[in-house]
């Protein structure tokens, strides 16, 4: 899903007029990423005014791009407190995964029946992408390696052709890397590309069978790498490269 077709927060439409939504969702867009990638830890605070500096913006517009992050499961604000980045419990981090077996098996046989050459040429230069990034060092290709990774699992949520079932994806996948980024152990975590590759010969080959079972086992493999460790934070200066 493309993040300029995400929902806003509802209540907010008349709060900023057009040039200043614009600006709010391209903060958002920052704040997103910075959270997906990993460079903002869960239960980091997202000070109005530290936000509001850092891009020169009313905090009118911060609170409206923080609200369309609440909206999305990212960030969550407590009353007299301000925003913070999500800080899901283990409890949560499990109903993630939980959701992902129950969705993407139904994502990989809507698109078995979908999948183009076109769309396996495709996936394979994503594989490619994968490759190269965990070849490479240094935390902006780890961040990168772990973008690619969970576009992956979008790929295929685009292929099946259910944009209702490519949103929940989208969310997952961001919520997925939260969990990951708090719970995280080895960094297997990012999706094995060995384990993408499994998947996508399977649907080569219009074996529905073979490409559930291999994504059940890649969730669970996923799943399985994570425990309770807490990584170091960055500033939230430093998260966005400001």
């Amino acid at each position: 899903m493309r993040k300029e077709d995400m929902s806003p927060a509802p209540g907010t439409q008349s709060l900023i007029d057009p040039n200043q939504e614009d600006r709010a969702r391209a903060i958002r867009d920052q704040l997103r990423d910075a959270i997906v990638d990993r460079r903002l830890a869960p239960g980091t605070k997202l000070s109005e005014a530290e936000v509001g500096t850092l891009f020169d913006v009313s905090r009118t517009v911060v609170r409206y791009a923080l609200q369309m992050l609440a909206f999305e499961g990212l960030v969550r604000t407590e009353r007299n407190r301000g925003a913070f980045v999500s800080n899901p419990s283990p409890e949560e981090a499990m109903q993630v995964f939980a959701s992902r077996r129950l969705i993407e098996p139904g994502i990989v046989a809507a698109a078995a029946e979908r999948i183009t050459a076109a769309d396996i040429a495709g996936f394979r230069e994503q594989l490619k992408e994968e490759e190269r990034f965990r070849s490479e060092r240094g935390a902006s290709a780890r961040r990168a390696e772990i973008k690619a990774s969970g576009d992956f699992h979008l790929m295929l949520a685009r292929v099946a052709g259910n944009a209702i079932l490519e949103k929940f994806m989208d969310e997952l996948v961001a919520r997925s890397s939260l969990v990951i980024a708090l719970y995280g152990r080895t960094g297997v975590s990012s999706c094995g590309h060995d384990e993408h590759g499994e998947i996508l010969d399977a649907l080569e080959n219009k074996d529905v069978a073979r490409a559930t079972e291999c994504m059940l086992h890649h969730i669970a493999h996923i799943e399985a790498d994570l425990d309770l460790r807490i990584g170091e934070a960055l500033t939230l200066k430093d998260a966005l490269n400001l």
